[in-house]
């Protein structure tokens, strides 16, 4: 390990855990209701808009109470009440009843290893390799980060896929650009990722998954033109090796892969990869068409995961049986505890604040004032260029996409009618602004344990991959904007 690696991880280690930020912040709204006079606003008649005009401060603070009641939450109670707030059809109860019924089935589906053995088959052939595997590998881990939002796991397919890379005459850069660049992409550009879009669309206030097609087509665009690079560079790569940064450094990796020893990828695969693709489908075509929500969408995806296991019992798939799928369901629920935590963390702040009801006295809309004022002097589509750089930065400091948006979006769906900025816009400055910096961020444990497993250095990370993300920030900004001008709501 270099002294970059070395230093980055420290950084990484020395971030407070995102609860931990958010119990900070949970004090400071305390003693902030305390200090400030909360405001109050009215809608436009005959909308759901905020009037910036009508916003009234009250005229003395109203600091809320240690122990909270049923008319106020207090500060020992804030994360039980973000808990238990909302209902079956939304709000934390429904959202995280579907995250963990989400963790579970991915559980299910990924303890199969169907999605492994499918990987290692496109890349048996290394001793006579094809370019082609890079952008189809490239599509595959988009839509692993597009679907159920791959980011950690991807550590552990890195270490695997590098020797092979290496092996068929690319270098780790490649198994970077393929295995974690891939899934970022996807996971910025999603349509349906539970723990970004899914998340910060119920917390903006706009059905789950709605927008469907524009996002699509933004995953679609990333996606090819990502791959096309990818393509490129590893042709490059294979074909004058001495271009590569890290040319020379990973001799050790050459002997490491070994296809003899992978099971193969069966029928069995096949079909778990089928149902997979068509459970999804099946998803999109119920949001767009039937207006399928958290109740919906949650049974649906319960059946997926009750065709996947028992395909996996069926093929004893990775020696499953029922004991082991009902282990592997619990267990990937058991993953959501922490993100379903931090929603709740962040909605009990908002609480804490007053609530989110424009029309009832809180700190949320006295914060909003005072944004207001600066943005309604900008054009719309600078607030909304404004909005994907605050995201950006934020990452930094909050890593996790789910803490993110539950922090974020609370504020910023709000400003953004205040400000002329669609909801589904500032969901996308959001998205945007939290994905493609996981690219470079030190925080991510996601990037710093697949830099380790690639052997790439940080500083030889940085070096190579700031030219593609400027290019990756243009084609945000573009469809950003392009979005905002079409009116994308």
């Amino acid at each position: 390990m270099t002294e970059t690696d070395s230093r980055a991880e420290t950084r990484v280690s020395r971030i407070p855990d995102v609860l931990i930020l958010l119990l900070a912040l949970a004090l400071i709204t305390f003693a902030a209701t305390w200090i400030f006079a909360p405001g109050v606003y009215d809608y436009i008649p005959g909308t759901d808009r905020i009037d910036p005009a009508s916003y009234r401060a009250l005229s003395e603070a109203q600091g809320a109470p240690w122990f909270g009641s049923a008319e106020r939450t207090g500060l020992i109670d804030f994360l039980y009440n973000g808990l238990v707030s909302g209902g079956r059809e939304s709000g934390v109860v429904a959202l995280g009843a579907f995250i963990l019924i989400i963790g579970g089935v991915f559980g299910i589906i990924m303890h199969t290893g169907a999605i492994e053995r499918g990987i290692a088959a496109l890349t048996s052939n290394a001793e006579n390799p094809s370019d082609l595997m890079i952008p189809v590998l490239f599509v595959i881990f988009s839509l692993c980060g597009a679907v159920f939002g791959m980011a950690e796991e991807t550590i552990a397919l890195t270490l695997v896929l590098t020797p092979v890379l290496i092996r068929a005459g690319y270098d780790g850069i490649t198994a970077l650009l393929v295995c974690f660049c891939g899934s970022q992409i996807g996971f910025a550009t999603s349509w349906m990722n539970p723990f970004n879009v899914i998340i910060a669309q119920s917390v903006a206030g706009v059905p789950a998954m709605s927008g469907i097609e524009v996002r699509l087509a933004m995953w679609l665009l990333f996606t090819t033109l990502s791959a096309a690079y990818v393509w490129r560079y590893a042709r490059r790569v294979r074909l004058a090796p001495e271009t590569s940064l890290v040319y020379g450094t990973h001799g050790d990796l050459e002997e490491i892969a070994d296809g003899g020893h992978q099971p193969r990828f069966g029928i069995g695969d096949a079909l778990i990869v089928a149902i997979l693709v068509a459970g999804v489908a099946w998803v999109a075509w119920g949001v767009a068409a039937e207006g399928y929500y958290f109740a919906e969408m949650g049974g649906q995806f319960f059946a997926i995961g009750l065709a996947a296991a028992l395909v996996a019992w069926a093929f004893r798939l990775n020696d499953l049986d029922a004991g082991r799928l009902a282990g592997a369901f619990r267990d990937g629920a058991a993953q959501m505890v922490p993100v379903i935590l931090i929603v709740a963390a962040a909605k009990g702040i908002v609480l804490l604040m007053g609530g989110d009801d424009p029309t009832v006295p809180s700190l949320l809309n006295a914060t909003l004032n005072a944004l207001s004022s600066v943005t309604l002097l900008l054009p719309e589509w600078l607030t909304a260029f404004g909005m994907f750089l605050a995201q950006s930065c934020i990452n930094f400091f909050i890593p996790s996409g789910s803490g993110q948006a539950a922090v974020t979006m609370p504020l910023l769906a709000p400003l953004g009618d205040i400000s002329g900025v669609t909801r589904q816009v500032t969901v996308l400055a959001f998205q945007l602004g939290d994905g493609l910096t996981n690219l470079v961020v030190p925080t991510s444990a996601a990037l710093m344990g697949c830099l380790t497993a690639a052997r790439v250095s940080f500083g030889t990370w940085l070096t190579f991959i700031w030219r593609p993300l400027i290019a990756l920030f243009v084609m945000a900004t573009i469809f950003l904007l392009g979005a905002q001008a079409a009116g994308f709501s």
